[in-house]
């Protein structure tokens, strides 16, 4: 998963990068307010954090322009004014949650869980349904009843896929979300991550449409195959 985050504080940036990465987030540090507004244009995050102690711009402002233009990211701004006031301006303005500095790394992290369930509609930990879904707060994958673990890469690829059931995600945007800015990303990154997703699960985990890129469909539309994608997975399991 994906994360912008917005903060001219160097020691306090550093520090939150590193909280990040090490929950497995792929993170793009943004430094000014001025580039954080061109960055929400991209709309390949899955979360943004911002600072409203930013020297060029108010991080309410860009929340405002950001919503005005239609963009749904889920924000969560980081302030350490305590005033009641200034926590109800930024989530009257859009914001979906407001976190007081300093901050527990724990209490961050489960923040942005939290926001990511209730944008994906979700009330508890888990996002999809019985047969295919992922629990995003032990990161891990259930797949017919049985829980294992994902690699960063496998979970934001199937995060990814389960937030938009049944749409067909093509190559550059998987590529937007699995991966950072700066980066040399091979031309068949995607494919191997996704063979290996189907080599484990069964080759009807993930639909490829043809000339348009890849999707998960509902678990009803695929009938006995992800059963029947189980057993041949455990076999192959037990033969190990």
């Amino acid at each position: 998963m994906r994360i912008s985050m917005v903060e001219n504080d160097l020691d306090l940036g550093q520090d939150l990068f590193s909280i990040l990465k090490a929950a497995d987030y792929e993170v793009d540090w943004i430094h000014d307010g001025y580039d954080g507004t061109n960055a929400f244009d991209r709309k390949c995050y899955d979360v943004a954090l911002i600072s409203l102690g930013l020297p060029d711009a108010c991080g309410i402002d860009m929340l405002r322009t950001a919503r005005a233009a239609g963009n749904a990211i889920p924000v969560l701004l980081l302030s350490a004014d305590s005033d009641p006031a200034t926590r109800a301006h930024g989530l009257d303005t859009g914001a979906d949650d407001f976190l007081l500095k300093p901050f527990h790394p724990h209490e961050l992290l489960a923040r942005i869980r939290a926001v990511l369930r209730r944008t994906a509609g979700y009330a508890t930990s888990r996002i999809g349904d019985k047969a295919i879904s992922l629990d995003l707060d032990k990161r891990t994958f259930i797949f017919n009843g049985a829980e294992s673990p994902l690699s960063a890469r496998e979970f934001a690829l199937m995060h990814a896929f389960l937030e938009r059931r049944g749409m067909v995600l093509s190559r550059s945007q998987l590529e937007e979300r699995l991966y950072g800015w700066a980066k040399d990303v091979g031309s068949n990154a995607v494919d191997v991550l996704i063979h290996g997703m189907r080599k484990k699960y069964g080759q009807s985990l993930i639909s490829n449409v043809r000339g348009m890129g890849w999707t998960v469909m509902p678990t009803d539309s695929l009938g006995g195959a992800l059963h029947g994608s189980t057993t041949t997975s455990k076999k192959r399991q037990s033969a190990h």
